[in-house]
């Protein structure tokens, strides 16, 4: 989901902004740093380096299982915290606004949570919250100097990512610990979307996916792009994934690397160029695609290949 995290706040905020009759490349600059904010909270995920360098030299799946059994050491906890998303975001707000006393207190903010969390929750939790509220300050400064958005902005982009982020991962794994560090539990069991678990995947995989595509026609409401125009025919050849139905085992939370690697391989389809074999008085031809042809062809070609897998793995099964 870490892609579908970040979508999902540029639809919500660049779609508002939108709706409120913002100028594109504003409201698509506000969507870009709710992104960036709602993609923040993984950055716990860094630990999982700690489990990829002790699982040097394994297979693929091995190092893929250290670095999420390493990684959810820390995992959905501080960075993921309900509590903890305000003032993160009000630091945000005060690093985009250039002023001495602005910056005073967004460092005597950032000291005061990593202060609380070292109590609570020691040193590792302590250096994860510090590199949340640098990413933070970073995301904040970048937002005003670059994309020219006020404190205000800056604030309402940041609460909408961080809060948001959470919530989408009660699809998989365990809850985030969303009242932390307050020893309560707001939500104690993951969304089940299927009782078959690979179903489950798969229906949590077309969230994701749909977030994207929510994201996508944001985009093409603010600039006027079509993206049938730009989609490939080539892209219905994703249907043929579903013969990895009987390929790969069943995907499930436990098990899905296998599909997820190598459904995201068939969005390399977008990349690939056009060839024409009968030209002009030049003879044949290659031409490489555009980088919106090239996006739009390979994730509808990903979405083609999720979508004939399901079909496939109901009739099988």
């Amino acid at each position: 989901m870490f892609v579908g995290h970040a979508a999902l706040a540029f639809a919500l905020v660049g779609g508002v902004a939108i709706a409120r009759g913002w100028r594109a490349e504003r409201a698509l600059a506000l969507g870009v740093v709710a992104g960036a904010f709602a993609a923040l909270p993984d950055v716990d995920m860094v630990y999982a380096i700690v489990g990829v360098a002790g699982a040097a030299g394994s297979d693929a799946l091995a190092v893929a299982g250290a670095f999420w059994s390493t990684g959810n050491v820390v995992h959905r906890a501080v960075t993921h915290s309900l509590v903890l998303a305000p003032p993160v975001a009000l630091l945000a707000a005060l690093r985009a606004t250039d002023t001495r006393i602005a910056r005073v207190l967004s460092a005597a903010i950032a000291l005061l949570l990593v202060s609380l969390v070292a109590v609570v929750g020691g040193a590792l939790a302590a250096l994860i919250t510090l590199l949340f509220v640098l990413g933070a300050a970073v995301v904040g400064t970048v937002a005003a100097r670059h994309a020219e958005l006020t404190a205000g902005q800056v604030l309402v982009a940041a609460l909408v990512g961080l809060v948001s982020h959470p919530f989408g991962d009660l699809f998989t794994g365990e809850p985030p610990a969303m009242l932390y560090p307050l020893d309560a539990a707001l939500v104690t069991e993951r969304v089940a979307l299927a009782a078959d678990p690979t179903l489950h995947l798969l229906a949590a995989f077309g969230v994701e996916l749909s977030t994207v595509w929510a994201a996508v026609a944001v985009v093409c409401i603010a600039t006027g792009l079509r993206p049938r125009a730009a989609v490939s025919p080539r892209a219905t050849l994703g249907a043929g994934y579903a013969a990895s139905v009987l390929l790969i085992p069943a995907p499930t939370l436990d098990l899905s690397y296998p599909f997820v690697f190598s459904v995201l391989g068939v969005g390399l389809l977008g990349v690939l160029p056009r060839v024409r074999l009968v030209g002009d008085s030049r003879g044949p031809s290659v031409e490489p695609p555009d980088w919106l042809g090239a996006g739009l062809t390979g994730l509808s070609a990903i979405t083609v290949a999720w979508l004939a897998y399901a079909v496939a793995y109901v009739v099988v099964g």
